[in-house]
């Protein structure tokens, strides 16, 4: 039986909508303002082999990794012995197992028709705390994954459709702001159920045999697509290198070779430095996800994201390098900042094979904020990333104050912040003067100042591109780096941007997010677009 085109065309759009909907149902009934606001999480639908079927347009450091992921979870429960029946739901937030970091918890259920495994929907969110050395659960002196918080490795969340007291109690626990981690587990399964619900809705309407054949012919069509794409890519090995800042700026070297040929791209990762004893490894399903991400961005995302779309990347890193790092190495830092770095790594490399596609380097980081404590009796924990400037391309100027590249979060509103936690926001505005020049701009950075609204407040800031600038591309300027301040009794002193301090009442943290790397030489720019500028007083002159 051979799948109608009209039908295959429906089954994969409704997967895809299942997805976005799990997402929906995750961030309405989420408590922490990180996913609830930020939109922090992602939410995806696979088949019974664990392919990805439909990946909502979430967070691309999910990209890969929940696939991967999901693989993972799969297999070591049939190696516990853990059954995944109906109404079981499996949980872990070990990198190890599920890529990204501790603060990603993975929710997976398995989806059955008539008795019969269909496939798997799944979610990952982060949640704000999960205990650890300091507030928001990422600090540059954690030393192995256990410091970094609690380490659930596999455990049922669910039994008959039904909370598994003793998981959601352990998790809690170990987490400063316990009630918010259960109403976070609560959204996670709400968000399963609403995926099994909609997976089931399409296999009853079509059939099990039409739904298993659609999902086929979709894999095919991705792979065709991509395959195409790919051939309008310069063939041939391209090499580049990147400098992640390690401890002290220590330059950590990331180094990639991207091959692109008629049979698809292959990338390998040797050269890259060994792993480190502080939380900038990442894991290797994050490495993954940076790969997809930028070929992703250069093909076209009109290619459905599913396991047809990827199977024809080839991902290879060193076991034990910063990119494929060994357990129980701290890697709280990597999901957030060195998939950054591979993200322009990549894009470097891919620059030589489509000069007219890859754009100058973004900010580069996604600039790490948390502070937490304890106000009227309870504990507290914020966290959020800050937007940088995007990279100048040949067609356009870089976009000012965004998430870039491997984070696709919103900003946390000002009243968010205010009502949820003590702290003022005293200043949020674009960078002026952090763009790189050239022919056309890089994007502005951000400044984010907080004011500690009670004393003895925990704050801990997690950056990069403080040493090394954004680079610019074809004689574009770099963009400006990043820089962190506090401000105690009206005296600005600077810090390191991977740093923990201690705020008293009324001290005021300030965040200047890098601008993106300009394109093209500066002298080509033409006078409108100077005029603009000025009156934007976003560049100075």
């Amino acid at each position: 039986m051979k799948p109608d085109a009209v039908d295959m065309r429906l089954i994969s759009d409704s997967l895809l909508y299942a997805s976005e909907e799990m997402g929906l149902a995750l961030r309405n009934s989420a408590y922490s303002p990180n996913i609830k606001e930020r939109m922090d999480h992602s939410a995806a639908v696979f088949d019974p082999d664990g392919r990805l079927l439909a990946q909502a347009e979430h967070i691309p450091v999910h990209l890969g990794s929940l696939p991967w992921g999901l693989r993972n979870l799969i297999e070591k429960c049939r190696a516990e012995g853990l059954e995944l029946s109906e109404g079981t739901m499996a949980v872990s937030n070990n990198p190890y197992v599920t890529g990204t970091h501790l603060n990603d918890v993975t929710v997976v259920s398995p989806v059955y028709h008539k008795g019969e495994l269909v496939g798997y929907v799944a979610n990952k969110a982060h949640h704000s705390d999960v205990g650890g050395m300091v507030p928001g659960s990422i600090s540059m002196e954690s030393r192995t994954l256990q410091e970094e918080g609690f380490v659930l490795d596999l455990a049922p969340l669910t039994e008959r459709g039904e909370f598994v007291k003793k998981t959601v109690d352990a998790f809690a626990a170990a987490s400063r702001t316990p009630s918010e981690r259960i109403g976070d587990l609560k959204a996670q399964k709400a968000a399963n159920f609403t995926g099994i619900r909609r997976v089931l809705q399409t296999v009853s309407k079509h059939g099990a045999e039409a739904y298993r054949l659609a999902a086929s012919a979709s894999f095919r069509h991705s792979e065709s697509l991509m395959r195409n794409r790919l051939s309008h890519l310069k063939q041939g090995s391209f090499n580049a290198s990147e400098v992640l800042e390690g401890e002290e700026g220590k330059e950590l070297k990331l180094r990639a070779s991207v091959t692109i040929s008629s049979k698809g791209v292959s990338i390998d990762y040797r050269g890259t430095d060994r792993q480190v004893d502080y939380p900038l490894n990442a894991i290797f399903g994050v490495t993954i996800s940076g790969a997809y991400y930028v070929l992703r961005t250069l093909t076209g995302d009109d290619i459905p994201a599913n396991h047809g779309a990827f199977s024809l990347v080839k991902v290879a890193a060193p076991v034990g390098c910063l990119l494929n790092p060994t357990f129980p190495r701290p890697v709280g830092g990597g999901n957030v900042e060195t998939s950054q770095r591979n993200a322009d790594l990549l894009f470097r490399a891919l620059s030589k094979a489509a000069p007219d596609l890859v754009p100058s380097a973004a900010g580069g980081s996604m600039n790490n904020v948390m502070m937490g404590g304890f106000s009227r009796g309870r504990g507290w924990t914020f966290y959020e990333t800050i937007g940088v400037g995007l990279g100048g391309s040949k067609r356009f100027d870089g976009v000012d104050g965004i998430q870039a590249n491997m984070t696709n979060t919103m900003n946390t509103p000002i009243e968010e912040i205010e009502r949820s936690f003590p702290l003022m926001i005293t200043k949020y505005e674009f960078r002026a003067g952090s763009s790189g020049r050239g022919q056309r701009r890089g994007g502005a950075g951000l400044v984010r100042r907080f004011r500690a609204m009670n004393g003895k407040t925990t704050l801990t800031v997690l950056a990069d591109r403080e040493l090394h600038r954004p680079w610019g591309l074809n004689g574009g300027s770099p963009g400006v780096p990043t820089r962190a301040f506090i401000i105690r009794r009206g005296k600005r002193s600077r810090i390191s941007c991977k740093s923990t301090r201690r705020l008293e009442k009324g001290d005021e943290f300030e965040m200047r997010t890098a601008g993106g790397g300009g394109y093209g030489p500066f002298g080509s720019r033409s006078k409108r677009d100077l005029r603009n500028d000025r009156q934007d007083g976003l560049v100075w002159a």
